[in-house]
């Protein structure tokens, strides 16, 4: 398992494996600022309820879908999207590397003392807007997909993101922010258009992460959501 180069620290004096074992249950605080200014904290972590854990998984049950089977408590079962989108690699370029659940939580928990590293939401405003993961922040991929149709949008975002211009009009990464995509799941395709995007303009590719599993992985490993 790899971890990006800003996490290394963190673990120099524990037990990685011990760590990346304990933290999807032990879970992670994160506070996020809403449009309005007001801040809410989330205590992200796997919620699995535990009736659930009493669920006998059988073959039949894991790989014919029979989590629909009227036995297994509503409470426990999941909800696959598999007719949308296309099926993603699981690297999408050199030097940029795809996060899972374990990653994600990390990188969270990080965040919250590193205003240098920021999750994006790719997905659309109505997306977000009805459910994302704890302290994800909203920039529309299609911003920067079609960036000269949206040219005000798209130079907001990256001021946002630390990106600034020199003089002769170019842009500079130098303080621009590691940042962590998603969008809805891993036959989405949004995150990684948004990623072409800031590669081709230059973002470096180590200050850039995907989760590849977006929202549909995140919901079914249990994880929490902003949503009610």
């Amino acid at each position: 398992m790899r971890f990006f180069p800003l996490l290394l620290p963190l673990f120099a004096a524990t037990s990685l494996f011990a760590l990346v074992q304990s933290i999807e249950h032990r879970g992670v605080k994160v506070t996020t600022t809403l449009p309005d200014k007001k801040k809410i904290t989330y205590h992200v972590k796997r919620k699995i309820p535990d009736i659930c854990k009493k669920v006998s998984i059988t073959n039949e049950m894991l790989w014919t879908g029979n989590f629909a089977n009227p036995k297994v408590p509503a409470v426990c079962k999941s909800t696959f999207v598999h007719t949308k989108g296309k099926l993603l690699p699981m690297h999408l370029e050199e030097g940029l590397e795809t996060f899972g659940e374990l990653e994600v939580l990390i990188f969270l928990k990080e965040m919250q003392k590193d205003k240098n590293m920021l999750l994006i939401d790719s997905r659309t405003k109505p997306w977000f807007d009805y459910m994302t993961i704890p302290g994800a922040v909203n920039m529309p991929f299609i911003y920067f997909k079609k960036h000269k149709e949206y040219e005000f949008h798209f130079e907001y975002a990256l001021k946002y993101l630390g990106v600034k211009k020199d003089a002769n009009g170019e842009y500079d990464f130098t303080e621009a922010k590691t940042l962590l995509l998603f969008c809805n799941g891993p036959w989405c395709t949004q995150s990684p258009e948004m990623i072409f995007a800031l590669l081709k303009i230059g973002y470096p590719a180590e200050k850039l992460k995907w989760y590849r599993g977006g929202m549909q992985d995140w919901l079914g490993a249990g994880m929490t959501s902003t949503r009610k």
